[in-house]
Order: C-alpha cells, then structure tokens, then sequence
C-alpha cells in the first residue's frame, strides 16, 4: 500500500510517500512559509537499482497561501513526470497524520470520521500550536484526494498504558478530572518504533525492560516493560522533563511566579520563555544546538560544558529511576537526533554506571554517528545492551495507517 504521510505545521507541510509492502521510501518532502511570501517546496525522490538508492532533489519557489494549495501541490509534484514517483494521484491509497496530542480522547491511532475530527478539535486547547495545524492539514487533504482514507497517529497515544500512579499529578482531583490535567507524554511514536525493534533484538522477550531515550531538540525518555510504556519524562506539555535545545524542562514550579515578578515578566509570555529561551540556549546565552555546544567545549567554553552536563545527568538519573520502576532493566536504547549523533553525550550519560553492569565499547560508541544502521555500543560482557537505534515516525505512522486501512 502506498501511504502518504503528512505532519502539518502552522506554516508547514511535511510530506513522505512510502509503500508499506516493501518499507521503501519513495519521496518526501516540505512545503515552507504557507501564507507568506517566498514561499517554497523542497522535494526529494528516491530511485532505487542495483547500485542502491540515489536521492534526487528539487527546490522552487511556489505561491503556497493556505494548506489545501500546499497539499495539492505535493500531489502535482509526486505525479511529475520528472519530479514524481507515481504515475496518479490514485496510487496512494491511504495518508497518516502525525498529530501531537489526542488529549484524553484518543488512546490510538484512529480513521479520520466526522466525528472524529470534531473530537480532534476539543484538543485545541492541549496543543493551541499544534492542534490547529493538523485539522488544516487533515482538511487540505479531504480537499484535493476525497474519499482517500485518513488515518490519525497520536504522539500521546503509545503512554496511554502508564499507571494513574504515574500519569496522576498530586493536584485536586476534580480539577483534573475537569481540566484533563495529566501526564500525557510525547515522542510515542518514536519511542514504540525503537522499543520494538529493540524486543526483537532481544529474541522477542515478552517481559523485556527497555529504557529509550529520545534525545534531540526537544527530548524525553520512557520505561517500557513487556512492550507497555509505563512511565515517561515529558507530561502535560512537552516541557517537563529533560533539559532541551530551548526548553527549560523540569524545574520547581515557585521559580515561575518569582521570575514573573523580579524580571516583569507577564503571564502571556511566559510560556513562550519556558519553551524559547531556556535549556541550551538559556544556559550558554547563545547556543540551542547541541553541534554547536559540543564545538564550544572543544573551545573550552564553561557553559557550553555545563549545559552538556546538565542533560547527561538528567539522562543518567532517569535511567536510574526508571530502572527502579521497572525493576531492572535489559536494554537502553538512544535515537533521535542527539541520541543517534552525540557520542559525547551517550558517553557522558552512561559513565560511571557500573551499579547497572553497563559495560561501554567506547571506541564504537565515538565513531557511531550520522549513520542509518542500527548499532550495538555496548561490549558483549555489559549487563544491559545499549544500542543506537535510528528512529522512523514516518514509517511507524504508515504502518498504522495501512493496517487500519487494511481492515475497511
């Protein structure tokens, strides 16, 4: 089945085309600056032959003024007789969206209805950012390929099976329960996707504890056991947590009001200073990427270094308390950007951790980057396996997709 995958920004659309029977990605893509000047479709297609897959790439200026143009040009580019990789908009028979958060109303993924899609709208208010975006997104598509089935992967969906000891906050209940005030946790589908592979790596052990670590701009961790996420570091919003490329992460709530009121910060900002002007670039005042901190230690810059040792202690000490939670644990897994790319950073994170059997092959371990295999980085006497795994949401949300289409 080919499966059109979309993940719809407020002035964005990133598209791939992929066919679930053989898993190979055909073409992808984004659209940037919807509803702006300079508008542009950045498009690469994927030929394969005996020699391999070469990635052949176009990019051009387009007048994009809404989401349903943006959708409609996508389909115009992967029918092109030179840009495109199918021959007609009917060879794709399904699309999956990537959508944030499904509040406390979708526990998985789900087929577009009109209901659901009215559902869809009740979680504006859990992700004003992003929720909006992806009903655009939704509605470009029913606009330009009616009666294409849509399906809707929810990144909250895989921590649904977390205990209420652990999604609950110590807040009123009744607030809560009105308010759909809980942990809901992000990056699900990334972390499901790591976490199988890893139990197939372990022989499919039914009961094997994996601790994944999403690491990148924007990072969490999760506990699964017996393939269920039982607990996960980001919560409500995908503030809490780890120290990110520009997000504060976890910090005692009393801070805010009391920065609030010595730095004349008002309430309608601060939300933006939580999530734009902290984590990485708040602590080195100049860097939100971790390329750039990891090249300011090498200059010897002091909060360069701090900042990357503030996320491998977090990440060490997650690993711990999610070890205690689970009660062991068999593997770690890293992916992501920073998780995949960031020798420094596994090495840091996982130094010092003999308690646990962790057994690191540094040399593997420092030269494991920027590759699209999957990596064992530990030594074979280690007690727990730790691998770099390459994440694929893409291809997570179209195998959703074409099962649930599959069954129509």
């Amino acid at each position: 089945m080919k499966v059109l995958v979309v993940n719809a920004g407020s002035s964005s659309l990133k598209y791939q085309l992929l066919d679930t029977e053989t898993e190979q990605l055909m073409a992808k893509g984004i659209c940037e600056r919807i509803g702006s000047e300079g508008s542009i479709i950045d498009h690469r297609k994927y030929v394969c032959d005996e020699n391999g897959t070469t990635e052949i790439k176009y990019k051009e200026n387009a007048d994009i003024p809404n989401h349903s143009v943006a959708t409609r040009l996508v389909v115009d580019t992967l029918t092109d007789p030179e840009k495109g990789c199918i021959k007609d908009a009917s060879e794709i028979e399904a699309i999956g969206h990537r959508v944030v958060h499904g509040g406390p109303y979708f526990f998985e993924s789900t087929l577009v209805t009109d209901e659901v899609l009215e559902k869809l709208k009740l979680c504006v208010d859990f992700a004003p950012l992003h929720t909006p975006p992806h009903i655009m997104g939704i509605e470009g598509c029913t606009d330009v390929m009616p009666g294409v089935p849509q399906v809707l992967v929810f990144d909250t969906a895989f921590h649904q099976t977390m205990p209420d000891y652990a999604y609950t906050y110590p807040l009123p209940r009744e607030m809560c329960e009105r308010h759909g005030i809980r942990r809901y946790g992000f990056h699900g589908t990334s972390h499901r996707f790591v976490a199988k592979i890893m139990t197939e790596l372990l022989g499919g052990k039914e009961d094997a504890k994996i601790i994944t670590c999403h690491v990148g701009n924007g990072s969490s961790i999760s506990a699964v056991k017996c393939g269920k996420c039982i607990d996960t570091t980001m919560g409500f919003t995908p503030l809490e947590g780890l120290e990110m490329g520009t997000r504060c992460g976890s910090i005692d709530p009393a801070i805010i009001p009391y920065i609030m009121e010595k730095e004349n910060i008002p309430l309608s900002e601060i939300s933006d200073f939580m999530n734009k002007k902290c984590g990485f670039l708040g602590v080195t005042g100049k860097y939100s990427d971790s390329r750039d901190v990891e090249e300011g230690i090498k200059n010897n810059d002091e909060r360069c270094m701090l900042a990357a040792n503030i996320l491998a202690y977090q990440v060490k000490k997650y690993i711990g308390a999610f070890t205690a939670a689970m009660d062991g644990v068999d593997a770690i897994v890293f992916t992501a950007g920073m998780g995949e790319n960031n020798p420094e950073l596994r090495e840091r994170a996982l130094k010092d951790m003999s308690y646990l059997g962790i057994v690191l092959d540094l040399e593997l371990n420092a030269k494991t980057w920027r590759q699209p295999n999957i990596v064992e980085i530990s030594k074979p006497e280690s007690k727990v396996r730790v691998y770099v795994i390459p994440t694929n949401e893409e291809l997570m949300i179209a195998r959703d997709t074409a099962d649930i289409v599959s069954a129509l």
